[in-house]
């Protein structure tokens, strides 16, 4: 293979990736839908793709491994809501630092209880156990804990697209008036993916639920460690 072609190679896979998310977010502001969803649709095609061109996932992740890289500088880049945010950090930190530490506790706790009631291995429940925050975040603490990376991420995204169906219905079934009510509800269950639909709600929800994804993702950071020896431990 001639260098022209191994590079041709190497950035066939990072760029069809982008592509089909820009793709599919432009399809989804045109037809607001689950499928169409840059998480749903993209992923969709991809595979479809790898397998009809032979290639596994190693050779995608290699190809690809730039674009992980970048997970990185944008875990360091979640700094900037945080200090953006700091008045209302200052106003309502009883109430976010309650809800994160509550919401927080639970998600990790009931991923780590119920793999356990399915019998599934230890590897799997710590991959479990970061799912409810966002990836960059959630990579990082699976890594720390003895989870597997790459397979958090996809619990990762099942469960955002998860809670915000759930999310939607909890709206029209619970009486949650205030903006920073409803924001966090999407923030804390479904992170990334509740964000983006946190916004379409309306500019407060959205700023609640980017605020409180970050926090939530700075507590397990911090708490998963320790709350992944308690379970050892009992």
């Amino acid at each position: 293979m001639s260098t022209i072609e191994a590079i041709a190679s190497g950035l066939f896979w990072p760029l069809a990736t982008i592509g089909l998310y820009y793709l599919s977010k432009a399809l989804y502001r045109r037809w607001p839908s689950l499928w169409l969803s840059p998480l749903v649709a993209a992923p969709a095609v991809l595979i479809v793709v790898a397998l009809v061109l032979h290639t596994s996932y190693q050779d995608y992740m290699h190809d690809s491994r730039w674009l992980l890289a970048l997970l990185g500088p944008a875990t360091v880049a979640f700094a900037v809501p945080i200090y953006e945010k700091r008045d209302l950090i200052k106003r309502y930190w009883p109430v976010l630092l309650f809800g994160v530490a509550v919401g927080s506790t639970t998600a990790m706790l009931s991923a780590w209880w119920l793999a356990s009631l399915l019998g599934l291995d230890e590897s799997l429940r710590l991959s479990l156990m970061p799912r409810s925050i966002s990836t960059p975040f959630a990579m990082v603490v699976s890594g720390d804990i003895g989870g597997v990376p790459n397979l958090t991420a996809v619990f990762v995204v099942v469960t955002g697209l998860f809670g915000a169906v759930v999310g939607q219905t909890l709206l029209r079934l619970l009486p949650l008036r205030s903006g920073i009510a409803r924001g966090a509800l999407f923030g804390m269950g479904a992170h990334g993916v509740g964000v983006a639909k946190a916004h379409e709600i309306g500019r407060e929800e959205g700023s609640i639920a980017g605020l409180v994804m970050v926090l939530v993702g700075l507590t397990n950071v911090l708490a998963a460690p320790l709350i992944a020896w308690l379970m050892h431990s009992l």
